[in-house]
């Protein structure tokens, strides 16, 4: 028997991504701007400077960024994936800040 999530977890997940004509990888730093219309947290995370943690994609294909905040004192839970310390936002959502 075949389970969906084994379809992903054999799937590679994307090495880099390209935003704003610059490449995107696991330990980039981005600056947050979530969409207009979001929940309170998109509002509270907005201008925050955060670490990509790893490229996701799903079923669709589409791209997500797993975020750690510089800022976060649990920001090492945040790279053990655990939730509350990670957060996800689409390329369009975020800012890259050159090293």
């Amino acid at each position: 028997m075949n389970h969906d999530w084994e379809y992903l977890e054999g799937r590679p997940r994307p090495a880099s991504v390209r935003i704003r004509g610059v490449e995107i990888r696991p330990g980039s730093r981005v600056r947050l701007h979530p969409r207009k219309g979001g929940d309170i947290i998109d509002t509270a995370l907005a201008g925050q400077v955060a670490v990509i943690e790893s490229i996701e994609q799903d079923y669709e294909d589409a791209v997500y960024l797993a975020v750690v905040l510089d800022d976060d004192p649990g920001r090492d839970m945040g790279f053990l994936r655990q939730p509350g310390h990670r957060f996800f936002f689409t390329p369009d959502e975020v800012e890259p800040l050159r090293e």
